[in-house]
């Protein structure tokens, strides 16, 4: 029997003993307050009946919230108790208030219509408890997010809430993302950089350092962070809801779960339960339809169309006839109306290829708002040429992806400048035209690519 009781003494928990004996304590003092309260009462002291009352009354509610809900955990419901969350409303706060008035009425009075009345009100907020609990029940959702997402752009997701049970509708029900947490920890961080001045003709280039708090620990943006709401679902059927959705940055956004929270049936309390969502959403760099893409296209074309002109199906233009142009290739309109032989000259369509060269910097040499320029730029072009017939490749630093284009769309979003060699060092000799987006000086670029490349400046 000893060494049973040394044992059981053993694997008892310090803590479930310790909060187990405050509780008791605390529900002595509580019982005692109430008899001196009564006692008071009977006397005619009216003001000590109160305070007698009010301290029994606030005992046994400390011991209600510290000591209940924790040993409740410790149950075999466990499960039950962390199924749902619980936080009360303002419209509950004052229920409560007026049942504690009416309970303390009720002390000093003795008087049984108030005890009826209080326990209606608190048969009220249990069967508002398990109401909403049966209302949340079984619920479950379905998510449909675009694959495409470029920053900027609006784009529409799906919600869809699904109502498995046989017989029982849900009401309110609201669908929102998990709650925000604290900002993560920041620190002062030296980064070098450097002086330019003026910023567009860069005369001027003086190594400098900049001083920046940086996150640490922080986690990837919420993809939902408005919520939805349902007002009604029937058994055995489900409804949809279309999400507007608009990123203002490129990067990757996730979304870890969701709420499905109500208030029915008197709004006491909001009642919420987790569901498990995993979601990922890449989103692209947003693509340029201002002045300085629209100004650079054209100049690119034209080089471009310049660099692969030979024998093809698109015309390039009409010249003197040489005497090693084949007869074909005459233009017999454009000589009659000179008086002068004309031959065409065709673009050359087989070799139609071109190579979009991203050289990603080192920290702090490109400022911020040049850098997402030159990544936004970098997208709009690969996304314009390839609607455009032309056989594109795509070189960038740690770029592993196939030559397509949402491979390298992808590799956009999340590049953030890194230190190591320029790809232009090791880039590999191509007959292709290059589009080159680099912060590097016009006098260090490598000379091969001068002649078939167009260069942009971060």
């Amino acid at each position: 029997m000893l060494a049973f009781l040394k044992s059981a003494l053993a694997r008892a928990d310090g803590e479930v003993w310790l909060r187990f004996l405050i509780a008791v304590g605390g529900l002595a003092l509580a019982f005692a307050a109430a008899i001196f309260s009564t006692v008071a009462r009977e006397s005619g002291n009216a003001a000590g009946s109160v305070v007698f009352a009010s301290a029994a009354l606030l005992l046994a509610g400390a011991v209600g919230l510290t000591t209940v809900p924790y040993l409740a955990r410790r149950v075999a419901v466990r499960r039950i108790s962390e199924a749902f969350s619980y936080e009360v409303t303002r419209e509950g706060m004052a229920y409560l208030g007026v049942a504690l008035i009416i309970g303390i009425a009720a002390l000093n009075t003795a008087n049984n219509l108030l005890f009826m009345i209080l326990a209606a009100m608190l048969a009220a907020i249990v069967v508002s408890g398990f109401a909403s609990a049966a209302v949340l029940r079984r619920l479950a959702l379905d998510v449909a997010i675009p694959e495409a997402a470029f920053a900027g752009r609006p784009l529409t997701a799906r919600i869809r809430l699904l109502n498995p049970r046989r017989w029982m509708p849900a009401y309110s029900v609201k669908i929102s993302g998990p709650p925000e947490k604290k900002k993560p920890a920041k620190h002062w961080e030296l980064r070098k950089t450097e002086f330019v001045f003026p910023p567009k003709s860069k005369w001027l280039r003086i190594p400098d350092y900049s001083v920046r708090r940086t996150a640490t620990g922080a986690k990837p943006p919420q993809i939902f962070s408005a919520p939805v709401y349902f007002t009604f679902v029937p058994p055995r059927a489900s409804a949809e809801a279309q999400v507007p959705l608009q990123f203002p940055r490129r990067g990757l956004y996730t979304q870890e779960g969701c709420s499905i929270a109500t208030r029915f049936p008197f709004s006491f309390l909001v009642k919420s339960r987790k569901v498990v969502l995993q979601r990922e959403l890449v989103v692209y760099p947003a693509l340029l339809e201002a002045d300085d893409f629209l100004d650079v296209l054209p100049m690119i074309t034209g080089e471009y169309v310049s660099y692969m002109q030979g024998r093809g199906s698109e015309l390039y233009r009409i010249r003197e006839y040489a005497p090693q142009d084949p007869a074909r290739f005459v233009d017999w309109k454009a000589t009659a109306k000179t008086g002068s032989l004309k031959v065409r000259e065709f673009t050359r369509e087989d070799e139609r290829r071109l190579r979009l060269v991203f050289d990603n910097p080192a920290p702090g040499t490109v400022a911020e708002p040049a850098y997402e320029h030159a990544v936004s730029m970098a997208a709009s072009l690969a996304w314009h040429f390839t609607g455009e017939n032309v056989e594109l490749a795509f070189v960038a630093q740690d770029y592993k992806g196939e030559p397509y284009l949402y491979d390298f769309l992808k590799y956009l979003a999340l590049v953030q400048p890194a230190e190591g060699e320029s790809i232009l060092e090791s880039m590999p000799v191509s007959a292709d035209y290059n589009v080159v987006i680099t912060a590097r000086q016009p006098g260090t670029l490598p000379t091969a690519l001068w002649a078939s490349s167009y260069v942009i400046y971060m």
